[in-house]
């Protein structure tokens, strides 16, 4: 088989790191002339800008009217662990890990709370748990997209719509680029930099009507920390979902996300969202289809991820190689070109196996990744032991 050339048409925008991610399409920093620095947080612009951040992200998800949503501190990871440690506990708990962060969070459900009555329900790498195992009668714990896989839940058709347990969604990298069962989450969180191409330490976290209940009828037997309180005198704190952030916001990442947030209305909303992040995965899909050098992580099309996009390498001359070999190989792609201002951070997250992730959120430009496979190519013959 003959070499690949060297292509000519490089990537208008290199950025293909899976957080923080690729700004908006045409972004600038001229975006962030308004914000209001210099000011107060609890001053009333300033509020009505953070409440503004909350509305636009409710309004574009389609997140039913009785949910409240708000900004709290330390990015998906502080929003995540803030649900964990004020509403879990009350009932035993099934946990699904499928890769890094599901596992994360397994870990602090059984190191760090110390829970005793925990089910975990496992799968490698490009594969999902069998979800027909969870019982609904006991609260969940779950990633919607395993960010370092490249794998997601399929729908929401497994949790039961008359559950007694609370459902607590990490989704962070589906968020804005898949539809998410509203109905069947009572607990999910996001941050800024994935899907929205924001900037880091903020967290968004949703609460349905039954999971303020819980807030407001559990104490944990643990103490809290006053960053993760989310009740006062046993009533919810109002103010967290109205822009009264229990910590200090930038409000120039707040001006940024409510830029991308404007430009995601003036594509269509979610649709438009998904869209662009759909058509990048088909790129990519039609590609590996006629590769023999590459494939998916995800071992099923049904639950491949549109967003943060894992390949492994499975060429004969790779996968004879121990695993450090394979890393190296990945590696040596992604200082390739990286050196070629071709594609940056691509690499596989650190614990997954050797391979390469690609992030195909919204405000990656689908003409870019399409510009990119043929360097894949050019680059894998470059490094590809002999």
């Amino acid at each position: 088989m003959s070499m690949p050339s060297r292509p000519t048409e490089k990537p208008n925008a290199p950025e293909f790191s899976s957080g923080p991610c690729a700004k908006r399409p045409g972004w600038s920093s001229a975006a962030l002339d308004k914000a209001l620095t210099g000011r107060s947080h609890r001053a009333g612009p300033a509020k009505e800008r953070l409440a503004q951040s909350i509305a636009l992200q409710k309004e574009i998800l389609g997140i039913p009217e009785d949910y409240r949503i708000g900004i709290v501190a330390g990015s998906d990871t502080g929003a995540f662990e803030m649900a964990m440690w004020t509403m879990l506990g009350a009932r035993g708990v099934d946990v699904l890990a499928w890769e890094s962060f599901g596992s994360g969070w397994l870990t602090d459900i059984k190191k760090q709370l110390k829970l005793e009555d925990v089910r975990e329900f496992k799968a490698g790498y490009g594969q999902l748990p069998d979800l027909a195992q969870v019982d609904c009668d006991r609260d969940i714990v779950f990633t919607w997209n395993g960010t370092t896989s490249g794998v997601k839940v399929p729908n929401g058709d497994w949790i039961a719509a008359d559950r007694k347990g609370l459902t607590f969604c990490d989704a962070t990298s589906a968020v804005f680029a898949m539809d998410l069962a509203w109905d069947k989450l009572d607990v999910v969180t996001w941050s800024w930099q994935k899907v929205l191409g924001g900037e880091a330490a903020h967290g968004m976290i949703v609460l349905s009507p039954r999971a303020v209940a819980r807030l407001e009828s559990y104490s944990p037997a643990w103490p809290l920390p006053k960053i993760f309180r989310l009740t006062k005198g046993g009533k919810v704190i109002e103010g967290v979902f109205k822009g009264e952030t229990i910590n200090t916001p930038s409000m120039i990442a707040v001006e940024d996300v409510i830029d991308s947030l404007t430009w995601a209305q003036s594509i269509g909303g979610l649709e438009g969202l998904k869209a662009r992040s759909e058509e990048s995965l088909k790129a990519i899909s039609d590609w590996v289809a006629k590769t023999d050098w590459v494939d998916f992580l995800a071992e099923e099309d049904s639950i491949r991820s549109n967003t943060s996009v894992c390949l492994k390498i499975i060429d004969p001359a790779v996968t004879a190689l121990d695993e450090d070999g394979q890393k190296k190989v990945a590696k040596d792609i992604t200082k390739l070109l990286d050196k070629e201002g071709v594609a940056f951070d691509i690499n596989g997250y650190r614990d997954a196996p050797p391979g390469l992730r690609l992030w195909c959120g919204a405000t990656v430009e689908p003409s870019d990744v399409a510009k990119l496979l043929p360097w894949l190519d050019w680059a894998f013959a470059e490094v590809k032991p002999s």
